[in-house]
């Protein structure tokens, strides 16, 4: 609440009170004006809420073997058609959305929570704190992102776990290195040396003051993150260094298909289909929370 104080005619002042819009709710108005970022929002609720969904939704088992419909086109018993194994593509559709958002968010999530306790290390500490955690991440980003996560893989073994993994290591200097670039600049801030002067300790001033300080280019980098971790795991999949038979991960599913497009490019179609619609709506969703919480990006 805040009081604005006017004048009458008789010049008396009058105070009236003004409802202040909480940031929460100005954040999310700026967000819901983006009608782009907004498509994006969609496009996630609606895959998320087909994988919550999935047993509800599907009409046949995801591993449901029917030699004698094998490579059936799209129709009304299977909509997008069935596999070279017989089984339903719509079905195994669905529940890959299921994998591919858990390997997304918890690759991520590992990513962030590891990242975030790196750089905030090296950017407040400083000094060879700073200059062995930055070389690390410096020889981590020096390989391709793809070519570090075969080589987790092969290390730990083909599987959708130590695929998951894989992606959460090869995403830590990304965050790691937003993270430390943050705190330099918001460690100079007074209001930490305020702290520091009174005799607050290190790990109240990183978790009270400079971290929440320093979280929203973290959230963007995340959702933006997401949909990268979703095309990797695909990638693993491909390769066949990811999920293995008969999970239905979307990559693996294009590499079963590969061999068919010529004769059944429906099979190779709706997992590629899924990939990028389900990418996109990240990306876009990523762009809007970068508008809305980069102050640089508002007018």
């Amino acid at each position: 609440m805040a009081e604005l104080v006017k004048k009458t005619a008789n010049m008396e002042p009058v105070f009236v009170e003004e409802k202040l819009t909480p940031p929460w709710k100005e954040a999310w108005i700026s967000f819901y004006k983006n009608r782009l970022a907004l498509a994006g929002l969609g496009i996630v609720a609606f895959f998320i809420i087909i994988a919550i969904l999935a047993p509800v939704i599907v009409p046949y088992s995801y591993k449901e073997q029917v030699l004698t419909d094998r490579m059936l086109p799209p129709s009304g018993d299977h909509w997008f058609g069935t596999d070279d194994f017989g089984r339903d593509i719509f079905s195994r559709i669905v529940y890959g959305a299921r994998i591919s958002l858990w390997v997304g968010f918890f690759s991520v999530l590992g990513s962030v929570v590891f990242g975030t306790i790196l750089g905030i290390v090296a950017g407040y500490y400083g000094r060879w704190i700073d200059s062995v955690i930055s070389r690390i991440f410096d020889i981590m980003l020096a390989f391709p992102s793809i070519l570090l996560a075969i080589a987790v893989v092969a290390i730990l073994g083909p599987s959708l776990q130590n695929a998951l993994i894989a992606i959460a290591v090869i995403n830590i200097p990304n965050f790691g290195r937003l993270i430390r670039s943050k705190v330099l600049s918001v460690k100079q801030e007074e209001y930490i040396m305020a702290a520091r002067a009174v005799g607050m300790k290190d790990t109240r001033i990183l978790f009270h003051h400079i971290l929440p300080n320093s979280v929203s280019p973290v959230i963007v980098q995340a959702t933006l993150a997401i949909a990268t971790s979703i095309i990797e795991a695909a990638a693993l999949g491909f390769l066949g260094m990811g999920a293995q038979a008969p999970t239905p991960e979307w990559g693996k599913m294009l590499a079963d298909s590969k061999n068919y497009i010529t004769q059944a490019p429906w099979t190779l179609f709706f997992p590629g289909a899924a990939i990028m619609l389900t990418v996109l709506g990240f990306n876009l969703m990523g762009d809007g929370l970068r508008d809305v919480l980069d102050p640089k990006m508002k007018n």
